[in-house]
């Protein structure tokens, strides 16, 4: 959960800043951060202004969690640096690794769908820096713009495709030896 996390410096506004200058310019940052991600590469600019407002940097220390199943899926990630390990947990047994995910990636996609509940865990196993959107927020702005959900869906969509097949083929190892 982000809120229990350390901001990175210059994810947050400067609380002296009266006239919103300091969050207008922090803002267009994090605009310019997301915009060399790779999720965000065929975006729009104007759909990157758009979700950057819903977004902040964050970091992970080794073993934290992103994400747990179940919970809810309130937040989007973007990882920038670092090792993040997408897990399937079952009672007794250790976790089971499904992918290891890197820079340029993103975590969670439950944030996309009812009932908006965390899939996986997902956990740091490197210091992780990552970009945190508001699911909310972000979910907010697809209904408002329905182009910029249709460019969501479609970036989640493949990459859940992806993934998908990489999970397959995992299996196929695993039972077809």
């Amino acid at each position: 959960m982000p809120d229990r996390h350390r901001p990175d410096r210059g994810g947050r506004r400067d609380p002296g800043d009266a006239d919103g200058g300091g969050l207008i310019m922090i803002i267009e940052a994090m605009a310019q951060i997301l915009s060399k991600h790779s999720f965000f590469a065929d975006f729009r600019r104007e759909h990157v202004d758009l979700v950057a407002g819903c977004s902040r940097n964050c970091r992970f220390d080794v073993g934290e969690y992103l994400t747990r199943e179940g919970e809810p899926a309130d937040h989007f990630y973007l990882i920038r640096h670092g090792t993040v390990s997408l897990e399937v947990s079952a009672p007794g047994h250790p976790p089971i690794v499904i992918s290891t995910l890197r820079e340029g990636e993103i975590v969670g996609a439950s944030w996309l769908a009812p009932p908006y509940r965390s899939m996986f865990d997902s956990r740091a196993m490197k210091l992780t820096r990552a970009i945190v959107i508001d699911a909310k927020c972000l979910r907010g702005k697809c209904e408002e713009d329905h182009f910029l959900g249709y460019e969501m869906m479609k970036s989640v969509l493949a990459i859940m495709i992806e993934r998908l097949q990489a999970a397959r083929m995992q299996i196929l190892d695993v039972y077809g030896s």
